[in-house]
């Protein structure tokens, strides 16, 4: 599974300041758009940046005195509407350049996102104006949502602003440009690989000469992004600053409805309470990999070395199922092999993972969807293939851009980004201020709850995928065993990439150490370690990971990790479900589909405990679903690892 964006209306503001879920290798992330319209063979027109700029915002009103609520409202009622024309722009001409990556794609991105940061500069400071006004509930929260609806706000000074814009759209550009070469051999060209192909290396290598080189490798690409990211955090700070947050981080965690002494106290509950399986999860790969490499390689009660997990970040460990599964092929699943003997293509994959949708009685896509997404990687142009689901115009204007592959690992992917078109065209009517998840993590956890969760082998069942379901315990255990390697793998690395963050942003970890302090978390939570020793001063490892020169927030894939077990349980008890919760799936209920998009037409309108509530029927994050759909898998784990040496 790999983490994905949902670019939409907050969720765009956010994304395109600075330049959008889990972590999918190489996939999923920004907020939500849609197509482009006329050809998309030629290269976009580059508009004058200096053209269309952002205009003032609303006027104070005309009483001369105190704001009042009237006026508040009509402030925001203006804010919604000059909001969506600037992020629809922004959002244009960030799909043009994420499908067509050039220095003129780059910066035209630059300029509108320049246009739009002018705006949020100043209006932000706007809106300060109507603190304390006791305006109606509505104009309330969207004051607020409006205040912490950027991860990058850019500064009033526009120099600085313009700055801001170019580093942005510079990092996303020479992530989604990255390639790195190998060593020449018998006479013949060094080979070079993009994303795409080094993914291929974690998925199918098991030789530790050639899975550390191509690490080594990709962890290259990221050096020179560096000084780079260090004018954003000082450019990101000081907008942050300006509409009074003490950085970047408080700013993040700053919109969970909850103050950031809260939201740090509820993370370290929830990670405290699935820690437990993490760990029994941990020091069973641990042992079988040393089958594998050796303990001279992957020691006793020391972090694995992350270039042996089967994933660039070592953050999900998927692709190690066949060296891990509990009851080597009982009820074994190739998807892959299915989906590649029934000529499965990008197309109908994507058709596939609507009609989950679809059974739940919701409307099939629009049809500028199959006109306007991009679904296979061209061959005639650099693209960034991180998977992402857009509504480019915030009216419904859904499409989805990746690489898609006829493998298992797409396959889920698809149907989690579809996940993401669905929940944006639930809330479509909303105000623009209102469109978006209760938090950043309903819209990863939605899509995650679809896939894996209810994609059980009764639903690949249905869809003929597979002519029938096992029913053994071993393969149970099996299946739990794949399920866990990504929503139980990538807890710890969830937690920890916006804890580096929060700590950059807030000065506690200066740029010389900023490297080492991205292993000692690693090591902390992951129990994994750098493959070779790192140049601190040189690299920059946390930027070889999309999110971090996206500037994507990361909590977001952690909170969801939880929240999708809250919300698969619910559905399957909406859909009348009986049995033991992980055999579960919600294919085809249209009950099911009721309160799922009860839920979502509710957009950010509400704070998110009123949305878990209308979905759950519970108002906190709650760990003890995830633990429950495990407990066969984690009694079985406890059983494997009696005497081993377990922890590092």
């Amino acid at each position: 599974m790999t983490t994905s964006i949902a670019r939409g209306a907050l969720a765009a503001i956010a994304a395109f300041l600075v330049s959008s879920p889990p972590a999918r290798a190489a996939q999923s992330a920004p907020p939500a758009r849609t197509t482009v319209p006329g050809p998309r063979s030629a290269e976009p027109a580059v508009p004058d940046a200096g053209a269309a700029a952002a205009p003032a915002p609303p006027a104070r009103g005309t009483s001369g005195g105190a704001p009042t609520a009237a006026e508040a409202k009509s402030f925001v009622a203006q804010v919604n509407d000059e909001l969506k024309r600037l992020t629809v722009r922004a959002s244009t001409a960030d799909w043009i350049n994420q499908t067509y990556i050039t220095d003129d794609t780059e910066r035209n991105l630059a300029a509108m996102n320049e246009d739009l940061m002018a705006y949020m500069s100043r209006i932000v400071p706007e809106a300060a104006r109507f603190d304390g006004v006791q305006a109606d509930p509505d104009t309330r929260r969207m004051l607020h949502l409006l205040k912490i609806g950027s991860t990058l706000p850019a500064p009033r000074d526009p120099a600085k602003r313009r700055e801001l814009a170019d580093v942005a759209a510079k990092l996303g550009g020479m992530y989604g440009k990255g390639k790195w070469c190998g060593h020449a051999t018998g006479g013949k060209a060094a080979p070079c690989y993009d994303i795409l192909g080094t993914e291929q290396i974690f998925q199918k290598s098991r030789s530790d000469a050639q899975l550390r080189e191509a690490w080594v490798g990709w962890h290259t690409i990221s050096r020179d992004m560096k000084p780079l990211f260090e004018r954003l955090v000082a450019l990101g700070n000081e907008g942050a600053q300006e509409i009074g947050f003490d950085d970047l981080g408080a700013l993040w965690r700053s919109g969970y409805d909850m103050t950031p002494a809260e939201l740090e106290a509820d993370v370290d509950r929830l990670w405290g309470e699935v820690k437990p399986l993490y760990d029994d999860l941990h020091c069973y790969v641990r042992g079988r990999l040393q089958k594998i490499y050796g303990k001279a390689v992957v020691p006793d009660g020391k972090p694995i070395p992350a270039h042996l997990l089967g994933n660039i970040w070592a953050q999900e460990w998927s692709n190690l199922y066949k060296d891990l599964e509990p009851y080597p092929g009982a009820g074994s699943v190739d998807l892959t092999a299915a989906l590649q003997r029934q000529k499965y293509d990008p197309i109908k994959m994507a058709r596939r993972a609507e009609g989950f949708y679809v059974s739940l009685g919701l409307d099939p896509l629009p049809k500028t969807f199959w006109e306007r997404s991009m679904l296979t990687k061209p061959r005639d142009r650099e693209v960034v293939c991180h998977a992402s689901a857009w509504d480019v115009t915030s009216s419904g204007d859904l499409r989805i851009k990746m690489c898609i592959r006829p493998i298992e690992e797409d396959f889920i992917t698809i149907h989690h980004e579809l996940g993401h078109n669905y929940y944006q065209r639930a809330y479509v009517n909303q105000p623009f201020l209102y469109q978006g998840s209760a938090n950043d993590g309903f819209h990863e956890a939605l899509g995650d709850t679809i896939s894996p969760l209810s994609m059980t082998p009764s639903y690949l069942q249905q869809v003929g995928l597979i002519a029938q379901v096992p029913k053994d315990e071993r393969a149970v255990l099996n299946y739990q065993m794949k399920n866990a390697l990504e929503g139980v793998a990538f807890l710890p690395f969830a937690r920890l990439v916006d804890q580096w963050r929060w700590e950059v942003f807030s000065g506690k970890v200066k740029p010389d150490r900023w490297n080492a302090r991205w292993w000692e978390l690693r090591r902390q939570y992951q129990g994994v370690s750098e493959p070779t020793p790192r140049d601190d001063q040189r690299d920059f490892d946390p930027g070889a990971k999309y999110h971090v020169p996206a500037n994507v927030p990361y909590l977001r894939y952690f909170l969801a990790r939880i929240y999708q077990y809250q919300f698969h349980e619910a559905l399957c008890r909406a859909a009348g479900w009986k049995g033991p919760i992980h055999e579960c799936t919600f294919y085809g209920s249209k009950a099911a589909g009721e309160r799922l998009n009860k839920m979502m037409s509710m957009g950010a309108s509400r704070p998110w405990p009123d949305a878990m509530e209308a979905i759950t029927g519970q108002r906190k994050a709650d760990a003890g679903p995830l633990l429950a759909y495990y407990a066969p898998l984690r009694a079985w784990l406890k059983k494997q690892n009696a005497g081993a040496r377990c922890g590092w």
